[in-house]
């Protein structure tokens, strides 16, 4: 039937408009928002831009939105002023909070359970001795790179608060370019910054990874309020960091990609050394490892003595590491890979 003849336009329009009032069309649902923050552009914290190349984030109905604050002190302040729900950061900004009361903190996810740092230097320092005196660049007190710089010292029988001058130099690249400047001696980096610094000169004055320093590198971060309030949705972006952790670990073109677009790094020399010395260090099942905490409490207590009564086991939740073994969900995703 031709509703035309029947209606006139001037009375069928109206009709629809009112038809379409009552039963709108289907609008799809928004994707969940969710904010995380990242404390160092580095490789062991690279998940989160894989998994947004790789359309993870949109696979699990996440607007996520990362946002780059350096140091672990200084994300701990962010998120404890409600900036963010999640973030993957070193652990000491944390632990240091929670000793001091923010009982609200919890390790949900690891991905580096050890420090791979190394104290990169000028030609003419050479022996451990040779560092009194000099300035070395590490980023913020009480950051991963500090923390490393700090213990690394004393195995080599120095003493780091009188016998060098710390630089809070930024972030690994505001770092590496003071380093090469001169207004640095030396620098505590990760992978790639310290490959790079071999590239224009500098030389490895101790070695980090084999030092094999027991830390929470870097880890997944969040407060109980946001477990308990969003959840299924903080589960979810778990889902997507186990997917991106398989990339990172089986796919190493495509995270040379990634670490091409967000680092501007494309030098494939630096590249393999990077990744080859930096991959056997992380977690590929973002296992947390209870002794890396308990190494800074253990730390932290000698300036505090609260952190005596602190157990690392209370500031880990492993609900989401739980649920994708037991679902076979990890089993899954690692199914078929090397």
């Amino acid at each position: 039937m031709n509703f035309s003849k029947v209606w006139p336009t001037a009375v069928l329009l109206p009709l629809v408009s009112c038809f379409l009032a009552f039963y709108p069309p289907p609008v799809a649902a928004a994707a969940d928002k969710l904010v995380g923050i990242h404390s160092a552009r580095v490789l062991s914290q690279a998940m989160p831009w894989i998994a947004q190349e790789a359309g993870l984030f949109k696979k699990y109905d996440l607007d996520f939105r990362l946002v780059y604050i350096a140091s672990s002190p200084a994300v701990t302040a962010a998120m404890l002023g409600g900036d963010a729900e999640i973030a993957l950061t070193g652990g000491e900004g944390v632990l240091r909070a929670y000793v001091q009361g923010a009982a609200d903190f919890v390790f949900i996810g690891g991905v580096k359970n050890v420090l791979t740092h190394s104290i990169l230097a000028r030609p003419e320092i050479k022996k451990p001795e040779d560092f009194k005196g000099k300035k070395i660049g590490i980023n913020r007190i009480g950051s991963n790179p500090h923390f490393f710089a700090v213990q690394a010292l004393r195995q080599a029988g120095l003493d780091p608060a009188k016998d060098v001058q710390f630089i809070q130099s930024g972030g690994s690249p505001e770092t590496l370019a003071a380093l090469v400047s001169g207004a640095l001696d030396a620098a505590s980096l990760a992978p790639p910054a310290d490959t790079q610094a071999i590239a224009r000169g500098f030389h490895y004055a101790i070695y980090g990874p084999e030092l094999r320093i027991s830390y929470p590198a870097t880890m997944f971060v969040t407060l109980r309020p946001a477990l308990a309030r969003r959840g299924e949705v903080v589960g979810r972006f778990m889902r997507a960091m186990a997917e991106a952790a398989v990339i990172l670990h089986t796919d190493r073109e495509y995270v040379y990609k990634v670490l091409g677009k967000y680092l501007r790094l494309t030098d494939r020399k630096i590249l393999d050394s990077s990744y080859n010395g930096e991959i056997k260090s992380l977690e590929p099942r973002l296992d947390i490892k209870t002794d890396a905490l308990q190494s800074v409490l253990e730390e932290i207590a000698k300036v505090d003595p609260r952190a005596k009564k602190v157990k690392a086991e209370e500031l880990i939740d492993r609900r989401y590491l739980a649920e994708m073994d037991k679902s076979g969900f990890s089993d899954s995703l690692w199914k078929g890979k090397k």
